[in-house]
């Protein structure tokens, strides 16, 4: 329900606060005094396209705030999910500001939303018709939904959407492995054979920097074994009796008989001691270095073919190092394992759209069955309406049709009538202003009934109606009115004495405000709708007799 409304700077509105009870509001006003831009006002809170051409003239930004009060709990997930607060009283404040600059900022309880939070929360709390709203009646979607609140489809239509969505995105999914695939498949031979031959390189990383070095070592080989050989003999010395070894026995024996008298000889014997321990060892390693040097020169063939293999590789591969050789060896195996990955995922793909198209399919019967069985009656309680309305001889059907397969399953619809009784087609084709007005008017009254929408706004959808048909599309406003929030723009004298509450939208130089009229005030408005600019006595009198 709509409980107030406030607006500041908006075109030809200076300020204006206006409250709205919980029953039915009438809305009238000469032509050209602001009654659509009230309506626009109010279009912006629900969303619409705003700009700077908007704001009043010299102003810097217009607000448009409404005071909302949700009928249940549905809209709290979409409010928290957007981090504004829920109160318990379920209290929404509304509000929508545009800046001269073309900013345009949107709060709900004076928490930032995006605009396409604020249209799905408005959705729920508020139904504007306008006049060219006419043209939903072309709309199949928007005749489905009329159809599917009647029949109480509004859970398992969003069951099936979601059905529907799922199934879309394992199809989406499944066109990309496929397509990721093929392309794999196309590439395996080439990725295979290049895999093979980098992997029976038996690449292992560093190994260029190893063979560098021994490669400088078995170049050099003879030189090398016979440096070698020099420093073993300048350990054995001309003989054995003049080896290093030996020199380094008999100055140890010298310096122990020295021991006795000068006490620090000792410590210099097992000094070299120690000494004669690490040339051991160090000729030791000279031996054995000199033993493992290869003068045959088959290892160094064999060295050389290895780098040889490696800079082809490099070459070939447009590498640099042995790593990035081991890098691209991965890079193809895990192309070939996705590939087999691919494969396994694309099987499951097929098996889950399988059980998924299945889902969709029960529940899109279920939407069929569920319309079809509500068709009939639904077309008698619309046509019940449209006879109210004085279509006496008027005829409405309802058909459920085949279609393409969708979010909201297999199904059209077609409303045909008939203002005649014979002959209905469809409505979109064959109806008159008038009658357009009355069948949109009983479609929106048994919306109203289904879709538990709280606040429903007519702009002047009894165009093209008058007398005594226009006295029972206000009965019918009034009975909407009884069970929910309806604001109703006209310029009809018998839809307006309907209303519980009545504003009336006036212009003050150029600037345009509302005002509640009531008792004596009341009247003259009517009788101003039934007489035009000079309103006489017998439409005083007339306007009387409509509000008694």
């Amino acid at each position: 329900m709509l409980r107030s409304l406030h607006i500041e700077n908006y075109v030809l509105i200076d300020s204006l606060d206006v409250t709205f009870p919980e029953s039915l509001s009438i809305i009238t006003g000469q032509t050209g005094a602001g009654k659509s831009i009230l309506l626009g006002a109010l279009a912006l809170l629900s969303g619409s396209k705003g700009d700077a051409s908007l704001i009043s003239a010299g102003k810097e930004s217009c607000i448009v705030e409404g005071e909302f009060v949700a009928p249940d709990e549905q809209l709290r997930p979409l409010l928290e999910e957007s981090e504004v607060e829920w109160t318990s009283d379920r209290v929404l404040l509304i509000r929508r500001v545009l800046s001269s600059s073309g900013r345009s900022r949107c709060f709900i309880n004076d928490s930032p939303v995006t605009v396409g939070i604020l249209s799905k929360c408005a959705a729920q709390l508020v139904d504007i018709h306008s006049q060219h709203n006419n043209l939903l009646l072309s709309d199949k979607r928007w005749q489905l939904s009329v159809l599917d609140h009647f029949a109480g489809n509004v859970q398992l239509l969003g069951e099936c959407g979601a059905a529907w969505r799922r199934l879309q995105g394992l199809l989406s999914r499944k066109e990309e492995v496929a397509s990721r695939l093929s392309r794999l498949q196309e590439d395996r031979s080439y990725n295979q054979a290049r895999f093979d031959t980098l992997e029976s390189a038996r690449l292992v990383a560093g190994e260029m920097e190893t063979l560098e070095d021994e490669h400088r070592q078995l170049s050099h080989s003879e030189e090398i074994r016979t440096a070698l050989e020099g420093a073993l003999a300048a350990f054995e010395g001309d003989g054995e009796g003049s080896s290093v070894d030996a020199a380094l026995r008999e100055a140890s024996r010298q310096l122990d008989r020295l021991s006795a008298f000068m006490p620090e000889a000792a410590a210099l014997s097992e000094r070299i001691r120690s000494s004669r321990i690490e040339l051991d060892d160090v000729r030791d390693g000279i031996s054995h270095a000199a033993e493992g040097v290869d003068i045959s020169g088959d290892r160094l063939q064999a060295v050389e073919d290895r780098m040889g293999l490696l800079y082809d590789l490099f070459h070939k591969f447009g590498c640099r190092t042995v790593e990035e050789l081991i890098a691209l060896r991965d890079d193809y195996s895990s192309r070939l394992f996705d590939s087999t990955a691919l494969e396994e995922e694309l099987s499951e793909l097929e098996k889950e759209i399988s059980s998924a198209r299945k889902a969709y399919s029960a529940l899109a019967q279920k939407l069929h069955e569920g319309r079809v069985k509500a068709a009939p009656s639904f077309g008698k309680a619309i046509l019940g309406r449209l006879r109210f309305l004085e279509l006496d001889r008027s005829l409405f059907e309802v058909e459920v049709l085949g279609s393409e397969a969708g979010a909201s399953g297999m199904d059209s619809v077609l409303f045909s009538f008939s203002s005649t009784g014979k002959n209905p087609q469809d409505v979109a084709k064959c109806a008159s202003g008038g009658e357009m007005s009355r069948i949109m008017l009983s479609l929106k009254a048994e919306m109203a009934r289904f879709a538990g929408m709280p606040t429903m706004i007519f702009d002047e959808i009894d165009t093209g109606v008058s007398g005594s048909a226009a006295d029972a599309m206000g009965r019918m406003i009034c009975e909407m009115g009884e069970h929910m929030q309806v604001l109703a723009i006209t310029h009809l004298p018998q839809v307006a004495a309907k209303g519980g509450a009545h504003y009336v939208v006036e212009k003050h130089g150029d600037r345009s405000g509302i005002r509640r009229v009531e008792g004596r005030d009341r009247v003259m408005e009517i009788a101003r709708l039934l007489s035009g600019s000079t309103v006489t006595p017998e439409a005083v009198a007339n306007a009387e007799a409509l509000l008694g």
